[in-house]
């Protein structure tokens, strides 16, 4: 089961990307973890990445490309992986298309969680972050016991400033500007599952289970 998995910012993503991991027994791979691997294990693509990073530059697709053609190739992913994170663009997504072809992989399914931009913002506004420990509340889900106050250590919680409407609302912006045309270009070759998440978690594990079963 080789799958990617898109959506908004706050549309959960992460916690479905682990229970479709887990569902069925396969890796979940972000870029941003690879690469610290390689920068930290001083691979030559982790130096060569280190150097753009050292000027303050983006590491460029192929880099990131050449560092997940070797990852997918581990034994881990004999059995398929979750891409959450990549491709974030038409050219990322051609560039995974040759790499696939190239170790003979091919994608299974395309998990679209859709979520409309004011319950993101509504969700994102409602998070309270303990900023020592990294526990995140939401008023509206996940209350702590005493308004603003954390449960363990009794400290104030905070509105981080990514949770912030304008934040919120720039980050959907871009999100929906880069990731329309990615989805259409998944749709073309019929890959995309469409998901509500927009409803409980377990909902959407189960919605998202189906579509995969079906596949």
């Amino acid at each position: 089961m080789k799958i990617i998995l898109l959506g908004p910012p706050g549309a959960g993503k992460g916690t479905q990307a682990t229970f479709i991991a887990n569902s069925y027994g396969i890796p979940q791979i972000s870029t941003g973890d690879m690469l610290r691997e390689n920068v930290k294990n001083k691979s030559s693509l982790g130096i060569e990445a280190q150097g753009y990073m050292n000027k303050g530059n983006l590491v460029p697709d192929q880099l990131i490309l050449d560092m997940m053609k070797n990852r997918l190739q581990e034994d881990d992913c004999a059995s398929g992986y979750i891409l959450d994170g990549f491709p974030r663009t038409i050219p990322q997504a051609k560039g995974l298309d040759v790499l696939l072809a190239s170790i003979d992989h091919s994608l299974n399914a395309v998990v679209v969680i859709q979520v409309p931009d004011d319950v993101i913002v509504n969700r994102m506004g409602g998070r309270r972050v303990h900023l020592d420990s990294g526990r995140v509340y939401n008023v509206e889900y996940n209350p702590p016991k005493k308004e603003g106050i954390d449960d363990v250590s009794g400290e104030s919680l905070i509105v981080r400033e990514d949770d912030k409407e304008a934040t919120v609302r720039k980050r959907l912006s871009v999100y929906h500007e880069m990731t329309k045309p990615l989805i259409e270009f998944y749709a073309s070759k019929n890959l995309n599952a469409k998901i509500n998440g927009n409803q409980l978690i377990n909902s959407v594990q189960k919605e998202i289970k189906s579509a995969l079963d079906k596949v």
